[in-house]
């Protein structure tokens, strides 16, 4: 054998262990994602080369963009040209900023990442790229997540797909979704993961001081309720429920408001809401504890009365299971002042 096959058949040996992350420069794609992305996954390639002692990458970074007139993306960027082509083993649709992309435009990407898939690249989706993973018809029947905001307009957008935004990942193998606009910390961490290691992982989030993942986005999900929905009877409650915090919850009270029957209360609250009226009230009265903890220094007692808990252990036990943090941990991680992580 020749040293140039030599040269190329070495090369080609390398290129099989390589894993590459193909990143989408869609029309609005928030650059702050794209560019945190490529920091954050060439940097762990180069932890992993150091501790593997090789010269050639692990870990390969390219851009994809669809220009005027063409089919499909095209390589824009790529971290390491000089080891030739290859198809992307994850592509990832990074967060956008303004409106979803036209229906015309979105085709030609969600042709293009029906293709990838197909040939076995897994799929990623971002906050609001989420509408544009949904374009593809891969999300039916799935669970998935992107930012609360954005959680009504999707799962209206894509009915036969489930919307769930307490989670900020959901990795469903050759589907991963995240939550907000600054989820692509979490989500290329778990990609580091996936392709070089979870010590990789570990020292990659220590270098840029981010935590691993494992947050989740009810820590940080206020509750909105829904108030557009034309029902003028169950809105006078709600009113009500949001003048008194919450302090009321038995039925018959909450109905004789409404001046319904308990049973059609039932029905048309959880219709106009999304929550029943025993949920809603929880996450009303868990929503003002969250402004107690963080504002406060109120005893964590004091605070479960406040909000209209006369047993403190099941005001606990509901917080953590509405927020996925315990008041303690939360006031910990969100509390403002010189004690917390505000100034």
């Amino acid at each position: 054998m020749s040293v140039v096959s030599d040269k190329l058949q070495g090369d080609m040996d390398k290129t099989k262990d390589i894993h590459e992350v193909g990143i989408v420069g869609y029309k609005g794609a928030q650059a702050a994602a794209v560019l945190g992305m490529t920091d954050l996954l060439t940097a762990a390639d180069g932890f992993a080369r150091k501790m593997h002692a090789i010269d050639h990458p692990l870990l390969r970074v390219s851009h994809w963009t669809r220009e005027d007139g063409r089919a499909a993306p095209e390589r824009l960027f790529d971290s390491d040209p000089g080891i030739g082509g290859s198809r992307p083993t994850v592509i990832v649709i990074p967060p956008g900023l303004g409106d979803p992309l036209p229906e015309h435009e979105a085709k030609f990407y969600a042709d293009w990442l029906l293709s990838e898939h197909s040939r076995g690249a897994a799929l990623c989706s971002i906050c609001k790229g989420a509408f544009l993973l949904g374009e593809t018809g891969l999300l039916a029947g799935r669970t998935v997540t992107t930012h609360w905001t954005y959680e009504e307009q999707l799962a209206s957008r894509f009915p036969d797909i489930k919307v769930n935004t307490d989670r900020l990942i959901i990795d469903d193998g050759d589907i991963l979704t995240a939550g907000g606009v600054m989820a692509w910390i979490d989500l290329s961490l778990i990609l580091i993961e996936r392709f070089l290691g979870p010590n990789i992982m570990v020292e990659t989030a220590g270098a840029f001081l981010v935590d691993p993942p494992g947050r989740k986005q009810s820590y940080y999900r206020g509750f909105s309720p829904r108030l557009n929905h034309g029902d003028d009877s169950i809105l006078k409650v709600q009113h009500w429920l949001q003048l008194t915090g919450g302090k009321e919850m038995r039925l018959a009270a909450l109905a004789e408001q409404a001046g319904l029957e308990p049973r059609t209360f039932m029905r048309r609250f959880q219709k106009a809401t999304g929550h029943t009226a025993g949920e809603y009230v929880q996450r009303l009265r868990i929503n003002r504890a969250r402004d107690l903890l963080q504002l406060t220094r109120d005893p964590i007692d004091s605070i479960a009365w406040d909000v209209h808990y006369s047993d403190p252990s099941a005001f606990r036990r509901i917080f953590t299971r509405i927020i996925g943090l315990s008041p303690t941990e939360y006031r910990r991680r969100f509390r403002a002042g010189p004690n917390g992580n505000g100034t």
